[in-house]
């Protein structure tokens, strides 16, 4: 449904994406995500048609955005970030403009308009002018007029920044049940959020792509690690002498000093070892007590850190 093959773009002697490609299969609900600066919104802009690429493809279902960019924008539904909506039209006048600029015509039309804002919850609203909505509310406009016309491909950049818990959880459903249908790109920072509603992540770091991947593999990879979180009281410092009392740790990092004056480790261990039994011996010779010790659950979040972190592999 997407394709993106040795794409590269230049402005001037600054390369914003670097020989990038990847897919997108029908009816998947890929997360893009990067750090600020990676060559994300420069990827979606070029997949929009808003820009051209210097070299490479893009094809969305089957047409090429710069050979047939007219085709190809036919296939996609975009909700760019920031919510550029007009205040001074009613929400219905936005949706039913939307769908013109999609030379959406006759009865398919108002049929479209009608069901892209009830999918978004906007049918009590549709009367009331854009500029007097609450920014959730906006946010919800601007998802529906991606949505009018009913595209093969949907490309949502931040589609739940300014919602309130409830309106998070219902646009989320709808992205998923979206998605049943249609091809989803979704940009998010939100990790938690790509985690639930994503089939698939695609991570890009300064212009190339740094992972492809599910977002259970890509946690599954950093669960894999051996690590312990400690929480302890040592009024006497004697954690700085752990690591060479103890084999089989690697390094121990102080997290965090809390009120009650107790102080929150990372230990690392080599691969394979236990040092549950080995911690508790040893922190009880050392006067050392231990209020919590637990093994983290892997998020893809640390995935993403760590993939950043280290440069990541493709």
């Amino acid at each position: 449904m997407i394709e993106v093959k040795n794409v590269t773009k230049k402005y001037g002697s600054f390369v914003a994406v670097d020989d990038i490609s990847f897919s997108i299969a029908d009816g998947e609900i890929v997360g893009f995500l990067g750090p600020n600066g990676a060559g994300k919104s420069t990827t979606m802009n070029a997949m929009t048609g808003f820009i051209e690429q210097t070299k490479g493809e893009i094809i969305i279902n089957g047409f090429d955005t710069i050979k047939k960019p007219k085709k190809a924008k036919e296939q996609i539904g975009y909700m760019p970030e920031g919510v550029p909506v007009y205040g001074d039209l009613t929400v219905k006048e936005f949706v039913t403009y939307m769908a013109e600029l999609k030379k959406v015509k006759g009865k398919e039309k108002k049929e479209t308009v009608k069901e892209s804002i009830e999918k978004t919850g906007l049918s009590e609203i549709q009367n009331k002018l854009i500029k007097n909505l609450s920014r959730g509310q906006k946010q919800r406009v601007s998802l529906a007029g991606a949505l009018v016309g009913n595209p093969k491909v949907l490309i949502l950049d931040e589609p739940t920044v300014g919602l309130d818990p409830k309106q998070i959880t219902e646009i989320r459903s709808l992205i998923k049940e979206i998605g049943k249908k249609h091809t989803v790109l979704l940009s998010s920072h939100i990790l938690s959020e790509v985690s639930q509603i994503c089939n698939k992540v695609v991570i890009i770091n300064k212009g190339k792509i740094v992972a492809v991947d599910t977002p259970e593999n890509l946690e599954n990879k950093v669960a894999n690690n051996n690590v312990i979180y400690v929480t302890v009281e040592d009024n006497e410092n004697r954690m700085d002498s752990i690591k060479e009392k103890i084999s089989g740790i690697k390094e121990i990092n102080l997290v965090s000093e809390n009120e009650d004056k107790t102080k929150k480790y990372i230990i690392t261990a080599e691969k394979d070892i236990d040092l549950r039994k080995k911690i508790f011996n040893e922190f009880a010779k050392e006067n050392i007590t231990i209020f919590e010790m637990k093994k983290p659950e892997a998020t893809l979040e640390d995935a993403f850190m760590k993939i950043i972190g280290e440069g990541g592999e493709k």
